[in-house]
């Protein structure tokens, strides 16, 4: 691509509104040492020398949005904890916009704590609820997302599901049958456990675990042939437009209906997989709201991808690598 090509992407990007709708969450990191093993068990001991929140999660692709030069609004559900005004501290530190979020008291705000030495993970402790939102709060966040639909510019919808309860079925099919109506097309980055609940969305993206374990289908990865019957039968059962399945080392694979791609990674140092797939759905749906044909929202996608992976914990795509990696690649 040349320099005119991927300016006039990135032009189109800053006129997209988007809606997030799902699990945020925050991501905690304790940078330290470890020079020693415990002498109660047979673990390290790790000298905790600095202490991080990021956000995560919903507003990890509210913030890859964002910095591809779109402007999102978030839709999510945080307890009225500690944790949750930490979460409300860092949208506002990054400028992401609170209205649409949500407090409930009977919630623990999701939390993913991550011990990292030598630029290594060595646990995750995770603080969370999974169980679905209630009924009541599911009606008060499905009125303001039609408000929202009804009152303002929106391009495209994304729901990011974490399995953490805030994507309800009701709430997905009251709000994509909205979009549908209004021509707004949808992306859904799904957790296995919820894959029959898409139905009739724009774009679906699973990584290729969650593929074979959200669809059943006996699949080894690599075997492209495979892939391609499986995605075209569930493109067909749930009625999806594109399927888009990273399959982290080895690429990233695209399929329309009327032809399928796949794409090798470029070859990268992997420091860190975390916010990955978060970078992969903030840029393939503004690219496909942006009317981008599939290879290159597919390639887009795959660029940026690889280079949150160079960089440890979750961090936001940079657009001025991305527009650089997309001048020097022959996409």
């Amino acid at each position: 691509m040349d320099k005119a090509e991927v300016n006039e992407i990135f032009n189109r990007f800053s006129k997209i509104r988007a809606l997030v709708i799902g699990d945020a969450m925050v991501d905690t990191y304790l940078w330290g040492k470890v020079d020693r093993l415990s002498p109660e068990a047979p673990v390290p001991i790790v000298s905790v020398t600095t202490r991080e929140n990021r956000l995560g999660g919903a507003a990890n692709v509210s913030r890859n949005i964002q910095e591809l030069g779109a402007t999102p609004k978030l839709f999510a559900v945080v307890g009225n904890d500690d944790n949750g005004k930490e979460f409300l501290n860092l949208l506002d530190k990054r400028k992401v916009s609170a209205e649409g979020i949500f407090i409930d008291p009977s919630r623990n705000t999701t939390v993913k704590n991550r011990v990292i030495s030598a630029g290594k993970q060595i646990v995750r402790i995770d603080e969370e609820s999974i169980e679905y939102i209630s009924e009541e709060m599911e009606n008060r966040l499905i009125e303001a997302i039609k408000t929202e639909l009804e009152t303002q510019q929106v391009d495209v919808i994304v729901f990011v599901d974490y399995n953490k309860g805030v994507v309800t079925p009701n709430l997905f099919k009251t709000i994509n049958d909205l979009a549908q109506e209004k021509g707004i097309p949808t992306s859904v980055d799904p957790k296995k456990q919820n894959f029959t609940n898409y139905k009739n969305v724009s774009l679906f993206k699973p990584n290729f675990k969650e593929f074979v374990e959200g669809t059943s289908f006996p699949l080894k990865k690599g075997d492209l042939a495979g892939l391609k019957k499986a995605a075209e039968t569930f493109k067909t059962r749930q009625q999806l437009k594109l399927i888009l399945i990273t399959l982290s080392e080895l690429g990233i694979f695209i399929i329309n209906g009327d032809e399928e791609q796949y794409y090798p990674v470029a070859i990268r140092d992997i420091a860190d997989v975390s916010g990955a797939g978060d970078t992969v759905i903030a840029v393939a749906s503004l690219a496909m709201a942006a009317g981008l044909p599939p290879k290159i929202i597919a390639q887009m996608s795959n660029l940026a991808g690889g280079l949150v992976c160079e960089k440890v914990g979750v961090v936001p795509v940079d657009q001025t690598q991305l527009k650089k990696e997309m001048k020097s690649q022959k996409i």
